[in-house]
C-alpha cells in the first residue's frame, strides 16, 4: 500500500501562548509519500535540496517511523519520500511538519490502527529529536488542523478551538534561527507581573478565538515575555509589525521561534497590503524573503491520494 500527503506549515505561539498555541496554514506544505514494504526498517529519499540525513535514527521523519513500526510490533516497513516546501529553521514547522506528516502517513500504510493522541505522541519524538523538547504546539494543529491549545502533555489534553475566518501573512526571511538557539537565551525567570499580563493575553486570545470577537484577538496577541528577547535575532521586526497594524492587521508576531513573522488580518485585501509592507521592509535591507498571504488550514495533514 502506499499514499501520498499533505503536511502544513504552522504558526507556533500565537505570539503569547509560548508552547501552548498554534495553528495550521494552507501555504506552505511538505509533500510526503509513504509505501508498507516487506523488508523490515525505514528507507527515506529526500525529493529536496535541503540534504536532511537519510539516516532514520537522525531524520525527523525517521524516528517518528521507526517509533510507529516499533508500536504497531509489525515485521514490517516503511520507505517514505519527502519532499519539503517548509524550510527548515523558517519558524514555520517544517520539523512538525515532518514529523506529524510521519505519524499520519505510517497510521494509514499500517491500516489506521493509532489514535489521535498515539499520532500526537508518535509526532513529538520527531520534535524532541529537532529542538531537544518534546512540545506540541506545532504537532497539533498539523495533525488536527485549525487552532489548538496543549493544555497539558502530561497527561496529553489537546483542546481545538474554533477556526475565526481570518487571512494570515507570513513573511519569512531567508535568514535561519534554530529553535534550539532560540530556547536558550530565554529567561528562566519572570515578573510576576509579566506573568498576569501574559496570562490574561493568553485568556484574552483563547475567548477571542472562541467567540469570534476579532477585536479582542488583536488585542491579546501582546508577547512581554519570549518576543522582547527572540525579536532581537530577526532584523527589522519592530518597523514591520508597526507599519503591518499600522495597515490594518490585527496584530502578529514571530512564527514559532523566528525569523518568519506572521500577521493576522480580518479580509483579504489588508492581508495583501500587509504582505506588500512586509516584502518592501526587507528588500530594503537587502534580505531575500517570501511572502505567502493565506488562510487558517481547518484539515491538517491531509492524504491527496493511495493506491
Amino acid at each position: 500500500m502506499s499514499i501520498k500527503i499533505k503536511s502544513p506549515g504552522t504558526v507556533a505561539n500565537l505570539v503569547c501562548g509560548f508552547d501552548i498555541l498554534g495553528l495550521a496554514i494552507n501555504e506552505p506544505y511538505d509533500i510526503m509519500e509513504f509505501e508498507l514494504t516487506d523488508q523490515p526498517g525505514v528507507i527515506i529519499e529526500n525529493r529536496d535540496d535541503f540534504n536532511l540525513p537519510t539516516d532514520p535514527e537522525k531524520n525527523v521523519a525517521g524516528v517518528v517511523l521507526l517509533a510507529a513500526l516499533e508500536k504497531a510490533g509489525v515485521n514490517k516497513g516503511i520507505k517514505v519520500s519527502i519532499e519539503k516546501h517548509i524550510k527548515p529553521g523558517s519558524g514555520l514547522g517544517s520539523s512538525a511538519a515532518s514529523a506529524a506528516g510521519a505519524a499520519v502517513g505510517a497510521n494509514k500504510v499500517l491500516g489506521n490502527i493509532f489514535s489521535q493522541d498515539d499520532l500526537i505522541q508518535l509526532a513529538m519524538i520527531g520534535e524532541k529529536l529537532a529542538t531537544g523538547v518534546k512540545h506540541a504546539d506545532n504537532i497539533t494543529p498539523c495533525i488536527l488542523g485549525g487552532v489548538t491549545l496543549i493544555r497539558s502533555i502530561h497527561p496529553l489534553d489537546i483542546v481545538p478551538l474554533a477556526n475565526p475566518d481570518l487571512f494570515v501573512t507570513v513573511v519569512h526571511p531567508q535568514i535561519e534561527v534554530r529553535t534550539s538557539d532560540a530556547r536558550q537565551i530565554l529567561r528562566k525567570q519572570v515578573f510576576l507581573k509579566d506573568a498576569i499580563k501574559q496570562w490574561g493575553n493568553i485568556a484574552g486570545l483563547v475567548a477571542g478565538f472562541m467567540s469570534n470577537d476579532k477585536a479582542l484577538i488583536g488585542r491579546s496577541l501582546e508577547d512581554v515575555i519570549i518576543e522582547p528577547v527572540r525579536s532581537i535575532l530577526i532584523p527589522a521586526f519592530d518597523v514591520v509589525k508597526t507599519k503591518c497594524k499600522e495597515a490594518g492587521a490585527l496584530g502578529g508576531g514571530i512564527s514559532g521561534s523566528g525569523p518568519s513573522v506572521f500577521m493576522l488580518s480580518e479580509t483579504e485585501d489588508i492581508a495583501r497590503k500587509v504582505g506588500v509592507i512586509m516584502k518592501e521592509e526587507y528588500d530594503k535591507i537587502g534580505i531575500e524573503n517570501y511572502v505567502y498571504v493565506t488562510t487558517i488550514n481547518k484539515n491538517g495533514v491531509e492524504v491527496v491520494n493511495s493506491e
